[in-house]
């Protein structure tokens, strides 16, 4: 089955790995919303020029419901359906377990958790039969990272409704999934020449990933090709967590 005049919303969308996703869902065919905190996605969604493919960009806030029911209904008006959410946004600010402060926890919760329920739901609702939702986990679902003790627990969760919401949604034929990234070189992350030497050897595969290794794997599990598969996440860290 074809992808053409199939929409993919993908959050998160401006840079790095989100904006990596909606360009390799665009070149497999789809039509495009990019989302993001602020109206910049607009200018990010511009510059996707494929032949055949409409992009474009809608500011929305994922902890804010308002915004979530506002990017869905704006998608609809915009291409008449949904067929793929991809939940890529959220933030990972570094801060030692003992400095943290209840609304350093709760901004990430909201973000990182509370915006993939909120979303999920609201696309749910639209998604047809073979809809596809996809969530941007992480391997510190798996392993632990110092000064990350919000996020572990934010992306840990993500593993976990993910497994719950397949089961769900599994009488309407829509797939739930994660993918979880190890280290990706991206603008968000900022990772100095130095950092990258000392990640570099805690990877069997001996490289820094790149936005695209993730979104390859989100495009197959968009596909038809993945139709059999939900409630899994699935680890893209060059062999990371093996270690």
């Amino acid at each position: 089955m074809s992808n053409q005049n199939k929409v993919a919303i993908i959050t998160g969308a401006r840079q790095g790995i989100g904006f990596g996703i909606a360009l390799d869902l665009a070149q497999a065919g789809y039509d495009i919303v990019l989302s993001d905190i602020d109206a910049s996605v607009e200018a990010a969604a511009n510059t996707i020029q494929i032949e055949g493919i409409q992009a474009i960009g809608i500011a929305a806030d994922v902890s804010n419901k308002v915004q979530v029911d506002n990017l869905i209904t704006k998608t609809i008006e915009q291409f008449g359906r949904v067929d793929v959410l991809v939940n890529n946004a959220g933030i990972y600010p570094f801060k030692a377990f003992q400095d943290l402060e209840e609304a350093d926890w709760d901004k990430v919760m909201d973000v990182n958790l509370k915006g993939i329920f909120l979303t999920s739901q609201a696309v749910s609702k639209v998604l047809p039969e073979g809809g596809r939702i996809i969530h941007i986990s992480s391997i510190a679902s798996l392993v632990g990272f110092q000064g990350l003790t919000h996020y572990c627990a934010s992306k840990g969760g993500v593993n976990g409704f993910t497994r719950a919401l397949a089961l769900e949604l599994a009488s309407k034929n829509i797939t739930v999934n994660s993918v979880a990234p190890g280290a990706i070189e991206t603008p968000g992350a900022q990772m100095s020449e130095e950092a990258k030497q000392q990640t570099i050897p805690n990877i069997p595969l001996q490289r820094i990933g790149k936005p695209e290794d993730i979104a390859h794997m989100v495009t197959f599990l968009a596909s038809d090709k993945a139709s059999y598969i939900t409630g899994q996440t699935f680890v893209v860290d060059g062999g990371w967590v093996l270690k």
